[in-house]
């Protein structure tokens, strides 16, 4: 995911926009097939192809503090399976539900991974440099994915998947 790869480092997790090619494949594509593009995409980057911030791939990537948000993706799509319906708000209701999943995922696994290396912190602080600077950014990416989906949907029927 191109996305994945426009990237300004911030502390330990850096600004992408991952997140917004991930809810807009969701929005875009429907639950089940966001799902599955974001499972190809974790298994393209599992498998050696370069599509992770900063141009990584592998176990080392996904095993990495961040590997639990690119995890959280999948849950996320998971969850959103519950919320693609026709309404229009219960689809971006999951969208931010599915965020919170992902926050929870990877901010789980970024304190497991610092406490491993030798570094304990508490989720709280882990809250604070990992999901506290990027919620708004983060909601403006989902609002961004809509708003894009929308207008190719309502402008080109045929790329109506």
């Amino acid at each position: 995911m191109i996305c994945a790869w426009i990237t300004v480092p911030y502390f330990a997790v850096p600004f992408t926009l991952s997140t917004f090619g991930i809810f807009f494949s969701l929005y875009f594509l429907g639950a089940k097939k966001g799902t599955f593009a974001i499972l190809i995409y974790i298994l393209l980057g599992l498998i050696g192809v370069p599509v992770f911030s900063g141009f990584k791939s592998g176990v080392p990537a996904l095993a990495g503090a961040t590997g639990g948000y690119i995890l959280g993706f999948l849950a996320s799509g998971l969850v959103y399976l519950f919320f693609d319906r026709k309404n229009k708000i219960l689809r971006i209701v999951g969208l931010f539900i599915g965020l919170l999943i992902c926050y929870a995922a990877g901010t789980a696994w970024f304190v497991f991974v610092y406490g491993r290396g030798g570094n304990p912190i508490s989720f709280y602080t882990a809250l604070t440099m990992c999901v506290f600077p990027f919620v708004l950014v983060d909601i403006a990416k989902i609002s961004l994915a809509v708003i894009v989906s929308d207008l190719l949907k309502k402008h080109h029927a045929f790329l109506q998947l």
